[in-house]
């Protein structure tokens, strides 16, 4: 398998994921920057001009975190990366759409692009705002959900690995999480899966 990222962007999740499972994997660092992800040789890959891309054994391509981790998890049952209830799982999913969906695409991104809410400049600072609003509802919510827990699911699931991501943004950005979420963090970072992911994006 090959992942297809951008250091620090939500394809740090499934770099982790990729990490957790063990199997031999190659990472190959796409430049968001240069514009790399728009144009060939990756578009050839991935028309969508996203990451994270994973280009699976046979050749195929499996695009959107929450497309890849699910199929990571359920092709590696053996490391139990979703619950084995049916319930269980809605709930995992549940947790990780709400953060790809609302944090990321609502939040984080009226943050890093606030132009692409609104083609006027002079609304750039109202889009921020709301963005955080968005990113602090959405915390609070989860925080409620993880408290008496260690992982989102009770156990360690796909859902941690994006919840991840969004913490590591807002540790970046200056964001403080609530304590629920930044105990989650921490514990996050100390797994060997996450330190390995962040050494290899250059993140550590």
């Amino acid at each position: 398998m090959k992942l297809l990222y951008g250091p620090g962007t939500c394809a740090l999740g499934i770099h982790v994921l990729l990490e957790e499972i063990g199997k031999p994997y190659e990472a190959q660092s796409v430049n968001l920057r240069e514009g790399e992800h728009t144009k060939p040789p990756f578009t050839d890959v991935n028309p969508k001009s996203k990451v994270p891309t994973l280009v699976r054994d046979d050749g195929s391509v499996l695009t959107e975190f929450p497309a890849i981790a699910y199929w990571l998890a359920r092709t590696n049952p053996g490391q139990k990366l979703l619950p084995d209830g049916f319930d269980e799982q809605a709930r995992v999913l549940e947790a990780m759409d709400f953060v790809v969906a609302t944090l990321h695409m609502q939040g984080f991104s009226r943050l890093f692009r606030p132009t692409n809410f609104s083609p006027n400049a002079s609304d750039e600072e109202a889009v921020k705002t709301r963005g955080k609003e968005i990113i602090e509802k959405g915390f609070a919510l989860l925080d409620k959900q993880l408290a008496g827990k260690q992982f989102v699911a009770g156990t360690f699931s796909v859902a941690d690995c994006a919840l991840f991501y969004v913490e590591f943004w807002s540790g970046r950005l200056g964001i403080t999480l609530p304590p629920n979420l930044a105990a989650h963090f921490e514990r996050m970072k100390s797994r060997p899966a996450v330190q390995a992911a962040l050494k290899a994006e250059g993140l550590a």
